[in-house]
């Protein structure tokens, strides 16, 4: 049994339940091995609010890991939930630590780990940042690096590997936390989205790369154009209201994320009441051909949901068609959307098989410790 420490944002993300999924699937998929995990966050003293500690404790007792998660303010390096005295003494004493987005960089902490292994969250962003000197401090010093974007490193993606060694690594979905659901009759497509996300446009040797907004520009009209019903949980501006407007225009059902999906308990129940999901990607994902996946869709995919989304160049890693049907234009989602509902129990069938086989935490969680050689 090891000991391993996992750093990522939950309080810092408060409010978002399918971010909490993509953090703690790492402990909870260690932990189903048997390894001995710890959760850390670190966290700036202006966002370490009353309501975002109440949330991180919220989650992690929920979730069984209150005895083994810390709250860290790097401002005055003071730990909520352990001292740093005994923070320090683990992270002398660990096997490894996962970074996942290089969230921990406080030295004091991070320096003591004998292996780091960096996960990146968001390909192209991560890497036209490091190429442009702003992603250093994250970056830096980890012995193993990892990425969602599967592409990278191979013909045909744009996206730069910066001289650094990139393994893929897969969003792992622990399958017992995720069963399937049948919803019966209900036909209902839907996704849980940021309409511009964290981040604006990159630009790298004169190609713009944009935002999720731009992609589901392109596709506002599918649900004149098919017979399915299609909603968003969709986290907007008021400053976009003319967006909210086009989507409303063209028959788009509109939820509040904060109502349906503000921890990760909403966030499940709100996906496994779907039937299936449909979703584009960011532009960066989509036009690098990145091979980018998203951690949201292994879980509809979990749950039995087929998924119809932008193919960001992962249509060339997985099986498609049943489960999983990618597009990349409007006539492409129409009947993407047609195929689902022809068949829908053999596609929602074909969706958990995918999930099985290709994100299981065992498989993802087991496949990481063995390339950085962790193995007790």
């Amino acid at each position: 049994m090891a000991l391993i420490v996992v750093a990522g944002a939950l309080a810092n993300k408060a409010g978002n339940g399918g971010a909490a999924w993509t953090r703690l699937s790492w402990p909870l998929g260690l932990e189903r091995l048997g390894h001995d995990v710890y959760f850390l966050e670190q966290i700036a003293e202006a966002r370490c609010a009353a309501t975002n500690v109440a949330y991180f404790q919220n989650v992690t007792e929920r979730i069984g890991l209150s005895r083994r998660a810390c709250l860290i303010v790097q401002d005055n390096e003071r730990a909520i939930g352990a001292s740093m005295t005994d923070l320090e003494a683990m992270a002398d004493s660990a096997d490894l630590l996962i970074n996942i987005g290089g969230h921990l960089t406080l030295e004091r902490l991070k320096s003591r780990f004998r292996r780091r292994a960096f996960i990146d969250q968001d390909p192209g962003y991560t890497q036209f940042w490091q190429l442009a000197g702003l992603a250093t401090e994250s970056l830096r010093d980890h012995s193993d690096y990892f990425t969602v974007g599967e592409n990278i490193g191979t013909a045909g993606c744009a996206i730069p590997t910066c001289g650094i060694r990139w393994r893929p690594v897969r969003q792992p979905v622990v399958l017992d936390e995720w069963p399937v659901a049948d919803v019966g009759g209900s036909r209902r497509f839907t996704t849980v989205a940021s309409w511009r996300g964290l981040y604006g446009r990159v630009e790298h040797e004169g190609v713009q790369y944009g935002l999720k907004a731009h992609q589901f520009r392109k596709f506002a009209s599918l649900p004149l154009r098919s017979e399915e019903q299609f909603e968003i949980a969709l986290s907007v501006d008021a400053a976009d209201s003319v967006d909210v407007e086009l989507l409303q225009r063209n028959q788009w059902r509109l939820a509040d994320p904060h109502a349906v999906a503000a921890d990760p308990f909403a966030f499940r129940r709100y996906i496994q009441a779907s039937s299936a999901e449909f979703s584009v990607a960011q532009g960066i994902y989509v036009d690098t051909e990145s091979g980018w996946f998203s951690d949201r869709t292994v879980r509809y995919l979990a749950s039995g949901k087929p998924a119809l989304v932008q193919d960001t160049g992962f249509a060339r890693i997985y099986p498609t068609g049943c489960g999983l049907v990618p597009f990349r234009t409007l006539d492409e989602a129409v009947r993407g959307a047609e195929l689902i509902a022809a068949d829908y129990e053999r596609q929602s069938r074909g969706a958990r098989a995918i999930a099985e086989e290709f994100f299981d935490s065992d498989t993802v969680v087991g496949s990481l410790l063995r390339d950085v050689g962790v193995t007790s």
